[in-house]
């Protein structure tokens, strides 16, 4: 039986990996006691025995350097996707003032957030490209995309799972704000 404090401690920063596929979806052989006093299993040893969803099999785990940024690229690749499409849990909110600039302009504003390619470090600095700005005439309009959970009553566990994800992306002029 492994320790699994000792192994964490001693792979800190690593994840481990299917030792013939690559494959982060590995599971490894666990033992868990009940805590009475808090309703919930600890764990408190783990086995030898890994295996692999990917290759169905039994295999030898790997460790390697996480991907810390993994997560932030996720939500990236999932706030452009929701933009760009509006593929996923969500929905648009168009303010009065954009209402307010008419059709045309509500139809040539949705196509220049759909197309949104500029992203500098001040007005992105997670990177995560949740918001926008540009101009259209004399009007300075913004784009911002939240992430809450699934009930749209606080913000999202996990912007990276779109499980768990309602994405709403509100279109505005920049004096709403």
């Amino acid at each position: 039986m492994g320790d699994l404090l000792g192994s964490a401690i001693e792979d800190v920063g690593t994840v481990p990996i299917c030792g013939r596929c690559g494959s982060e979806r590995v599971v490894l052989q666990a033992f868990a006691c009940w805590n009475r006093e808090f309703g919930l299993w600890e764990l408190e040893t783990t086995g030898d025995a890994a295996r692999c969803h990917a290759c169905e099999g039994r295999t030898d785990l790997v460790w390697q350097p996480s991907d810390a940024n993994k997560p932030v690229k996720r939500v990236t690749e999932l706030n452009d996707l929701f933009r760009t499409t509006l593929e996923g849990h969500g929905t648009v909110l168009i303010t009065r003032g954009i209402e307010a600039l008419g059709p045309d302009a509500m139809r040539s504003i949705a196509a220049t957030v759909r197309g949104f390619s500029d992203f500098p470090p001040e007005s992105d600095p997670w990177g995560e490209h949740d918001f926008g700005a540009f101009d259209v005439g004399n009007d300075r309009i913004f784009w911002k995309i939240d992430c809450y959970n699934l009930d749209q009553t606080a913000g999202s566990p996990n912007p990276a799972n779109p499980a768990v994800t309602y994405r709403v992306l509100t279109i505005m002029l920049a004096s709403e704000y």
